[in-house]
């Protein structure tokens, strides 16, 4: 695990940014699905990609606030999301056989997604959970409600806003340490 949970060491700043551009970009996925879930379908192939790099980022971040080898980190990383990528592999595979098509692939590399990114997590820290929580809750969001877009926003809002004030807690408990 690299977070020891100590908000002596935890910053909100870039990682925080991070957050909310990965919230953003799933919004955006998602917008997308909305009106063409081929097309969704491409964007969530992509973004695996994108939050992998991110979550690299991140790693590299927190090694040069703590005595960590980012070599170590790299690895682990890397096969963390070379596993993620062999699952979208499979769902692509069911998609180009038939068995999933439109909306329900898009559902399943979203899972999948939501999934890997709350298991980083672990690793990384807090936001990716809970950035991990909110792609599930999406999925679950598109599969329940029809005009699901603004039901996503909603939860998007909920998401940052509460993980503003959660880094904004830690930031105030680092001042009394």
């Amino acid at each position: 695990m690299y977070d020891d949970g100590s908000p002596k060491r935890r910053h909100f700043g870039i990682e925080g940014s991070v957050f909310v551009v990965l919230i953003l970009l799933s919004l955006g996925g998602i917008f997308i699905t909305d009106f063409s879930p081929d097309d969704g379908y491409g964007y969530w192939l992509l973004m695996v990609f994108v939050f992998g790099l991110v979550s690299v980022f991140v790693s590299w971040l927190q090694t040069k606030r703590k005595d960590l080898d980012f070599g170590d980190i790299l690895k682990a990383q890397g096969m963390h999301w070379f596993h993620t990528i062999i699952a979208v592999g499979a769902a692509a595979l069911l998609n180009k056989s038939g068995q999933l098509q439109g909306l329900s692939a898009d559902l399943v590399i979203l899972l999948i997604l939501g999934l890997s990114t709350m298991l980083d997590g672990y690793h990384i820290g807090w936001q990716f959970s809970m950035l991990g929580l909110f792609l599930i809750g999406c999925t679950i969001i598109i599969g329940y409600v029809d005009p699901f877009i603004w039901a996503c926003v909603a939860l998007a809002v909920v998401v940052i806003v509460g993980a503003l004030l959660r880094g904004l807690s830690l930031r105030d408990e680092e001042d009394y340490l």
